[in-house]
């Protein structure tokens, strides 16, 4: 096994845009792919290092750019203008979504009928968008997820499975605010899972964000539970496509 990365730059709704594809090349047929969505940050190396765990499970990944080449931001002052951007313009969002999709299902080693995604923070809201939208992705998965809908309306109904892993202790996702979620995506007669994850919060795959703010941090037991979820989750969506998911140590 050798996982490979490249970076792939391509256009799209006020682009251009600038992700990194990661496969392992012992395989020189197209296998499934899933697409990476990063949180509040941007496109960074831990989003890459998340694509190249994909590989190692035997997908094509693509960790992928939402705000814009070169538009990355760090933790202070600032750090969510390029997300509200996006938050205050969802359809801007969808259609970037769709061109990221787009990009990944072009490389060669990406099986194009079997695509998934997965995201973080912001991106787990966005996969949740791309559910809504009925983009043609076999799963989502959604890791500390933001739930409020967009303002366009959703596809009726939502055909492809969800998982959403949740931090109990989250205060951008509060009880009443999964309660509508979960009431959202039944009304939309989605197949959905709801992992929650007690005395973890917001961030909780995040190992640059230490646990000590309420509610905000890293947690590694739901880390590694979310992502054993997450494998066995994608198993399924992929099984005509024998793909077999390892899941990784604790």
């Amino acid at each position: 096994m050798t996982i490979r990365r490249r970076t792939i730059v391509h256009d799209g709704p006020g682009g251009p845009f600038e992700g990194v594809f990661a496969w392992d090349d012992a395989d020189a047929t197209p296998r499934p792919g899933v697409l990476v969505i990063p949180n509040v940050l941007g496109q960074k190396e831990s989003d890459n290092l998340k694509a190249e765990a994909l590989a190692a499970l035997g997908y094509a990944a693509f960790a992928c750019d939402l705000f814009g080449q070169g538009k990355r931001t760090q933790r202070g002052e600032g750090a969510s203008r390029y997300m509200d951007d996006l938050n205050a313009d969802r359809a801007l969002l969808r259609e970037r979504l769709r061109a990221s999709l787009g990009a990944l299902t072009a490389e060669p080693e990406v099986d194009a009928g079997a695509v998934a995604a997965i995201g973080f923070c912001f991106g787990g809201k966005c996969v949740l968008d791309m559910a809504r939208a009925g983009l043609p992705i076999r799963g989502g998965v959604s890791f500390h997820g933001v739930y409020d809908r967009p303002d366009w309306p959703s596809v009726d109904p939502i055909t492809l499975p969800l998982l959403i892993c949740h931090g109990w202790d989250d205060p951008l996702g509060p009880p009443a605010a999964v309660v509508a979620l979960a009431d959202e995506l039944t009304a939309a007669r989605a197949d959905w899972q709801l992992h929650a994850y007690g005395g973890a919060g917001h961030a909780f795959t995040d190992h640059a964000m230490p646990a000590g703010h309420a509610g905000f941090g890293y947690d590694a037991k739901a880390d590694r539970r979310s992502w054993e979820a997450m494998s066995q989750f994608l198993q399924v969506a992929f099984k005509n496509n024998e793909i077999v998911a390892e899941v990784p140590a604790a």
